[in-house]
């Protein structure tokens, strides 16, 4: 496994970026910058995080650097204003109007600077009926519809963890968002802009091509019935003898001809192509995997066109040969994680710093942003 830390900061080198501290997408979007080279200054609020992690574990503040400021005091929001003056971007994850009572709202920042690109993460949006409503990713990708996708023919919905929307519908959109604004403020007549990244718009986004396919009639509009939700026998998982699991995936017909050989499904296997045959077929690919192993089935289909691969947990992915030899997982400090994403070749990236704990840069970036105001607001980091 690589050890990262040395060489390029990235493409984004030069970006400053002020974290407002918060949950959630916030902090991975401003993850996925800092890992681009980006120099993240958190703004961590005294107590630390409502999450009740160690700080020294949080992966989401890696290649990041944290200062202490209280936007309740008398003094916080001149201390961010003067953090976001020489910013690039902000990003804040705060509930619609909170962070205009804080005094760090839009208009206070571009006031300020008027380039400043202002990204906002909420899971509902800045304005519509639910804006000022609490929520969970769970709760946004019901609305948008992309839940009832998720899960197997006559069971709940699959809660696919807080991937779906928190973290593809929500923080990487606000990532391409940011990014545009940023391309725009820098353009002659660019200004600055907010960026309004809401989970329900992303996570709804994301299910363009199913809405296509529904309005041409090729998708069921429910659950566990179509081409790619669990529906169709080879574009799915099976468990084996020993309580693991292959995924199955050989969609053309070639590939599966090469699924079907290995499996030892037989010259008188259902018709793959006679939807009305499917449950007769998902009988027989589920016998088939239930007579051997995990391991034994890994080793029939390694190095073939099958589409079939073996389901490993989050410890066991690290090892595999194909993520090893790409270094997708690295180890820093100690801890395992997953590599910075997608690669460059002129200008690479990498795991440079730890997880930042509360408070612990406060003297580097005043000295960096040239904020020596700073210094005397920053309190001892949270160990």
């Amino acid at each position: 496994m690589t050890t990262t830390g040395l060489g390029s900061r990235g493409p984004l080198t030069g970006v400053r970026v002020v974290e407002l501290a918060g949950i959630g997408p916030g902090p991975f979007a401003a993850m996925l910058l800092a890992d681009l080279g980006a120099d993240v200054v958190r703004v961590d609020r005294p107590g630390g995080s409502v999450l009740g992690i160690d700080p020294a574990f949080d992966l989401t503040n890696r290649n990041k650097r944290s200062v202490l400021v209280d936007l309740k005091a008398e003094d916080g929001p001149a201390q961010v204003l003067g953090l976001v003056e020489r910013a690039d971007v902000l990003i804040e994850g705060y509930r619609p109007g909170v962070a205009e009572r804080l005094g760090v709202g839009p208009d206070a920042c571009l006031a300020r600077n008027p380039r400043l690109v202002y990204g906002r993460m909420t899971g509902w949006g800045q304005d519509g009926p639910l804006a000022d409503r609490a929520g969970h990713d769970i709760a946004y990708i019901a609305l948008s519809g992309t839940l009832s996708m998720i899960g197997g023919s006559g069971d709940p919905p699959t809660v696919p963890a807080n991937l779906v929307g928190d973290y593809a519908g929500g923080s990487l959109y606000l990532v391409v968002g940011v990014l545009a604004a940023l391309q725009h403020a820098r353009t002659p007549e660019g200004t600055g802009q907010v960026v309004d990244a809401a989970i329900v718009d992303g996570a709804a986004h994301l299910a363009t091509m199913i809405h296509g396919m529904l309005a041409a009639g090729s998708w069921q509009d429910r659950r566990g019935a179509n081409l790619l939700d669990g529906g169709c026998p080879f574009y799915g998982c099976y468990e084996t003898s020993d309580g693991g699991y292959m995924a199955v995936g050989p969609l053309e017909p070639r590939f599966y001809d090469e699924f079907a050989t290995l499996l030892e499904l037989g010259d008188d296997a259902p018709d793959r192509n006679d939807p009305g045959q499917w449950e007769a077929l998902r009988a027989r690919v589920t016998e088939r995997f239930g007579s051997r192993t995990r391991a034994e089935w890994t080793e029939v289909f390694e190095d073939t066109d099958a589409c079939t691969a073996p389901v490993l947990s989050l410890r066991e992915a690290p090892g595999h040969p194909h993520l090893a030899a790409r270094a997708t997982y690295v180890e820093h400090g100690g801890l395992t994680q997953p590599a910075p994403a997608p690669r460059f070749s002129a200008t690479p990236v990498s795991v440079r710093s730890g997880p930042a704990l509360p408070g612990a840069d406060t003297e580097d970036v005043a000295a960096d942003w040239g904020l020596p105001g700073l210094r005397a607001h920053g309190r001892e980091p949270t160990r």
